[in-house]
């Protein structure tokens, strides 16, 4: 019995530690800037594994000082409910099952809001493990940070580009210009690489790529405007 309850008392600890410190680290970021992220990690051991020097291109940059363009494009692109949703888009869920399911291309239905939870918090994978990880942390920082802290993270943590990550790193490297400058058609084309940044270039656009971008632009003016960044004439 002595063993039980100590073997109980050490899972209370670990649940009650585990809940206490990750919403702890989650009220934290709300405030602070995410200057890494696992993911950069992960690449540089890629990097090193692979013989290449260690790239790791980013610069944290308040959404205050972005062109609305940005959040434009990428909700145009990656996840048009994202005002909307509590950061589950259940119906692009379903059809996401209903294709794997009818033997057609896997196709994402991950929301903004969880990219940003898992580019923060978590590492890349398919695991059940990670996946539920993922959803709870969804939840707190879409209740936690809310949307325009989710965008403003999310802008600042997704890979953009081999070694390059967030948006003032690419505007940068990749268009000479400060993130407040990117004009629609940049922030669409990058937001056309973000389902596979490390093949798709937004420095050297494939045909593919600029159509791609053409299609995202004109889902942006669909949309119009998003209450994000700074406001283009």
């Amino acid at each position: 019995m002595y063993i039980i309850r100590r073997i109980f008392r050490w899972i209370t600890f670990t649940i009650i530690f585990f809940f206490v410190s990750t919403i702890a680290a989650v009220v934290i970021l709300k405030w602070l800037p995410v200057y890494y992220t696992p993911l950069m990690f992960i690449r540089a051991a890629e990097q090193v594994a692979d013989g290449r020097s260690i790239r790791m291109e980013h610069q944290w940059v308040n959404l205050n000082r972005v062109s609305e363009n940005m959040p434009l494009a990428v909700i145009s692109s990656e996840d048009s409910q994202f005002l909307k949703h509590k950061g589950f888009d259940f119906e692009e869920i379903y059809k996401a099952r209903l294709t794997a399911i009818r033997g057609g291309k896997e196709r994402g239905a991950s929301t903004i809001s969880q990219q940003t939870a898992k580019n923060v918090f978590l590492w890349p994978g398919h695991s059940w493990l990670r996946k539920g990880l993922e959803a709870y942390f969804t939840v707190l920082i879409e209740y936690i940070w809310g949307k325009e802290r989710i965008m403003e993270v999310y802008l600042n943590s997704v890979e953009m580009g081999d070694g390059i990550y967030g948006v003032k790193a690419v505007a940068e490297i990749n268009f000479d210009k400060q993130p407040d400058q990117l004009t629609k058609r940049d922030a669409a084309l990058i937001a056309a690489t973000l389902p596979n940044p490390l093949k798709r270039d937004s420095k050297n656009p494939s045909g593919e790529l600029l159509r791609r971008r053409n299609r995202i632009v004109q889902e942006m003016n669909y949309i119009k405007h998003v209450p994000f960044g700074v406001p283009v004439e």
